[in-house]
């Protein structure tokens, strides 16, 4: 009887392969890498709640009596590992009593579902046992891996590339050199960027039985010496099944050690540019006290992720894993550390991590920010206006449930400067706001004039011409009363805070002195240079 290889089905399925981000991440976990695994058993006073998640489970629809492992994406289609009978003539792994595993492939549709799963190749399906494989961003290059008969629980990992415009021709079938006598290399996983490989193995220097390494993946496509990911992310038990977020910056594996419902569970660890954040458990939601194992998005919330949990159909059974993510915000006022006087026009920007930028915003009138964040993330919130010091400011997202964090971030001020400009002696400091077409000093611009009323008490002979500018919208003569009406009202706050009105002039020269001279052709940017006032110094 001839059986149907996937691999020559191409109908292009309906669900995309996304790049975004995901919104899987990191939290703060502690592990104690000297338990003895032989006494080991996951504490039973241990809760381990969403986390942060909120996972619906759906049977794939493929599942049958026997093993169904999922193992990524070749061309929009699912790849399984699966020991399921093909014919009368099935060998039986005397390890496992089930028949040797074999590669499939399965097309999804618009909803997530599975069809009925077909071989993916007759080159690299053999009659030995086949298990879990990757594929190069371009899927030119596949690595695999592969038991012998002699010993089917242990695998070794392979490399072969597809030959130019065909359907299906593996060649060039290469074992490769990292392998090592009496090691299982398992579960490979090619990053996005297609320069890294993960997997699991009992290397000589593993922390537990199996632990997730990675290696560079060299031009040629060969690999470099495998790294140990660390204690951070192994431990003295079994880590397996790595797999990345669409973006790279979170891993996903299973464990059975770490903060553990039972079994393998899965867990997520962002990683940073210093290494791996402590992983936490992806939750209750998704993992129970028994196995849940290769983890693998499809799109940015929805993948698939097997287990052999009770009332399964199989040993291991293939689920739909849908994520909806939890809503958090993190708000809070701009404010000034001494007065605590608001301060709009702030520019406020959220970053990651590793300092990438992640979204900014501009304070309003009433100096707020609010920016969406995911749990369990850090975050940097720095800020930047003119007249105060830049500030950073580190948050956690430490919650699991949707919720909003307030954060307020007090600005100290800078010192004003007295310097030449354009012939005169002047105190320069920040821009004075008013309304619109208004002329009382708004509130955030109390602290400016503050910093005038330091200088002039630090220098008690000193006179100072306050002279006010306007841009060139609306009539000359309004303008130019606008102006002087400004000036007179920095003043008036000048002389109810105790300075000599003997010491004070002021004087509106509405547009007539420009900063820049663009006529009618003004930006947003040169009409906010042109509305400014100056703090001449007539003596010291």
């Amino acid at each position: 009887m001839k059986t149907k290889l996937c691999f020559f089905i191409f109908l292009v399925s309906n669900i995309v392969i996304s790049q975004g981000p995901s919104n899987l991440i990191a939290a703060n976990y502690s592990y104690d890498n000297n338990i003895n695994p032989n006494i080991y058993k996951p504490s039973t006073k241990t809760i381990i709640e969403a986390n942060g998640f909120d996972f619906e489970l759906l049977d794939a629809g493929v599942n049958s009596k026997y093993s169904e492992i999922g193992s990524g994406f070749f061309r929009n289609k699912l790849i399984m590992v699966s020991s399921k009978k093909l014919g009368g003539l099935a060998k039986i792994d005397p390890n496992t009593n089930e028949a040797y595993k074999e590669l499939f492939c399965l097309d999804i549709d618009e909803n997530g579902h599975l069809s009925m799963p077909l071989l993916f190749s007759r080159i690299l399906n053999t009659s030995d046992s086949e298990d879990q494989l990757t594929f190069t961003p371009d899927q030119k290059t596949v690595y695999f891996t592969r038991s012998s008969k002699e010993n089917s629980l242990e695998f070794k990992l392979y490399k072969a590339v597809l030959e130019e415009d065909s359907h299906g021709n593996w060649m060039n079938q290469e074992l490769l050199n990292i392998n090592k006598a009496n090691v299982s290399i398992e579960n490979p996983y090619v990053n996005h960027k297609g320069d890294k490989l993960y997997f699991s193995a009992n290397m000589p220097d593993a922390i537990g039985g199996y632990d997730l390494y990675v290696s560079n993946i060299n031009a040629d496509g060969s690999l470099s010496t495998p790294k140990n990911l660390g204690n951070t992310i192994n431990t003295s038990l079994d880590d397996k099944y790595p797999s990345l977020s669409m973006d790279d910056k979170h891993l996903y594996f299973s464990s059975k050690g770490h903060e553990n419902i039972g079994g393998f569970d899965l867990f997520t660890s962002r990683i940073t540019s210093n290494g791996f954040m402590a992983p936490r458990n992806l939750g209750n939601t998704i993992n129970t006290e028994y196995d849940e194992v290769a983890y693998f998005l499809a799109a940015r919330n929805k993948g698939y992720v097997s287990s052999n949990r009770q009332n399964g159909r199989g040993s291991y059974d293939i689920y739909t894993a849908t994520n909806e993510e939890v809503s958090q915000n993190v708000k809070g006022k701009i404010l000034d550390l001494e007065t605590q006087i608001q301060l709009p026009n702030t520019v406020v920007i959220l970053k990651d991590v590793d300092g990438f930028e992640i979204a900014r915003t501009i304070t309003g009138e009433d100096a707020t920010y609010n920016f969406n964040v995911v749990p369990f993330e850090n975050y940097t919130i720095s800020t930047h206006k003119d007249g105060f010091k830049d500030a950073s400011v580190n948050f956690v997202a430490d919650k699991g449930v949707e919720t909003t964090y307030n954060k307020n971030i007090e600005l100290l001020t800078t010192e004003p400067v007295i310097a030449k400009v354009d012939d005169e002696l002047r105190i320069v400091l920040e821009n004075i706001y008013f309304d619109f077409n208004k002329w009382n000093v708004k509130e955030e611009s109390f602290i400016s004039l503050n910093k005038i009323i330091k200088v002039l008490h630090e220098h008690p002979n000193m006179t100072l011409a306050i002279n006010a500018h306007t841009d060139n919208k609306g009539r000359d003569s309004y303008n130019l009363g606008l102006s002087n009406k400004r000036a007179a009202s920095a003043v008036k706050y000048l002389i109810k805070n105790g300075i000599s009105k003997d010491r004070l002039q002021s004087k509106g020269f509405g547009e007539t002195k420009p900063l820049v001279d663009c006529k009618n052709k003004c930006t947003d940017e040169d009409l906010q240079a042109n509305r400014r006032v100056e703090f001449v110094i007539l003596e010291e």
